[in-house]
């Protein structure tokens, strides 16, 4: 297990982003991006993926450099084109609109397409959370068939994440944030490094028997850094909470991709992400003031449930994630010795040094 610092695992990641062809700030954003996931405990969308990363933006299938475009604005709605373009850049620039139009007009919803992969939902809820906003947002993932529906054993839907931030005046925010599979792709990723394992029941082999073997998703693999192709393999990941998560899910690619028009998943489709966002300016909705206070008193009602084990507790959404970056941010990122040396032989390929690499190493 490798123990790396926060903010150099950051400039290490911006460093073989910005060797791999991105301007320097959109490197930087990169190794924040990627890193914060991490640090909330969120490491299926984070650093680990950097390998992947750098082979998209060699092949094509992410592209540097891209701004987001209107195809439609109005006062309250704006439609968005990503142009493919890394999601850590194009995913902000579509918060930041709904959030001027959110304080604008109380209300608002932004539709994306065509974005590279956007990460950890979870950062743009907290972004509108900073200005006050409450936000929702309904994400696919486009060519990625990974999950299996409800009663069945075939792929037909993406990891189809769903997020809700919610403001405390005074104090962090609440955060929904998950995939709507039983796992995230990318913790059968960091499973098949060798991190923490998936639960025995997370995929569904083709005669319908639960498995925690990332064999399943991938295919035979070598042991090590080498890459893990989840096309490559015969089962799926399942989706949560049975026909509830399996139906969240198909709404996910329903508002998140064909009413953004990126399109649902679907074989020989190419790969981006598509995201449905609302937001709302809880002043505008709530001119007595009644929300911040109920907030505060619910949480507390709901936190005072008795825990099931002996010291224990019960956690609001957003809580874990916030006792982790705390720990995480003291203590050093833990990296699996496959995910370390993926990155580590990723960051070689591109040209940066040894002594680079390792500078980033408690």
């Amino acid at each position: 297990m490798a123990m790396v610092d926060a903010e150099r695992l950051a400039a290490l990641v911006a460093t073989i982003f910005e060797r791999a062809g991105c301007d320097g700030d959109e490197a930087r954003r990169i190794g924040h991006y990627l890193t914060e996931a991490n640090l909330t405990g969120h490491d299926s969308h984070g650093v680990a993926r950097v390998p992947r990363y750098v082979d998209w933006l060699k092949e094509g299938r992410v592209e540097a450099g891209k701004s987001v475009t209107a195809i439609v604005d109005t006062p309250a709605i704006t439609v968005l084109d990503g142009h493919y373009g890394f999601g850590q850049t194009v995913g902000p620039q579509a918060v930041r609109i709904g959030i001027a139009k959110a304080k604008q007009h109380g209300l608002a919803a932004v539709a994306l397409r065509k974005a590279g992969h956007l990460g950890r939902i979870g950062d743009f809820a907290e972004m509108a959370a900073a200005e006050g906003l409450v936000s929702i947002h309904f994400v696919n993932v486009v060519g990625s068939i990974l999950v299996a529906p409800y009663g069945g054993v075939d792929r037909r839907l993406s990891t189809a994440p769903y997020c809700i931030g919610v403001p405390r005046p005074g104090a962090p925010p609440l955060l929904l944030d998950f995939a709507t599979s039983l796992v995230a792709e990318g913790k059968v990723l960091v499973a098949s490094l060798g991190g923490k394992p998936i639960p025995p029941d997370a995929l569904i082999s083709p005669n319908g028997t639960k498995s925690g073997d990332p064999a399943i998703l991938y295919g035979p693999y070598a042991s090590g850094p080498g890459p893990r192709d989840p096309m490559n393999g015969p089962g799926a990941i399942r989706a949560f909470g049975e026909h509830k998560g399996s139906g969240l899910a198909f709404m996910c690619e329903i508002l998140g991709g064909a009413l953004t028009g990126a399109g649902t998943t679907g074989p020989d489709k190419r790969f981006c992400n598509g995201m449905m966002s609302i937001y709302i300016d809880p002043k505008v909705v709530d001119p007595d003031g009644f929300f911040p206070a109920e907030c505060t008193d619910y949480v507390a009602y709901y936190k005072s449930a008795r825990p099931v084990e002996a010291g224990g507790e019960v956690l609001v959404p957003g809580e874990a994630e916030l006792r982790s970056r705390a720990k995480k941010l003291k203590d050093g990122v833990p990296l699996s010795d496959g995910t370390w040396d993926a990155i580590a032989a990723t960051a070689r390929e591109v040209g940066v040094g040894d002594n680079v690499i390792k500078a980033a190493l408690r």
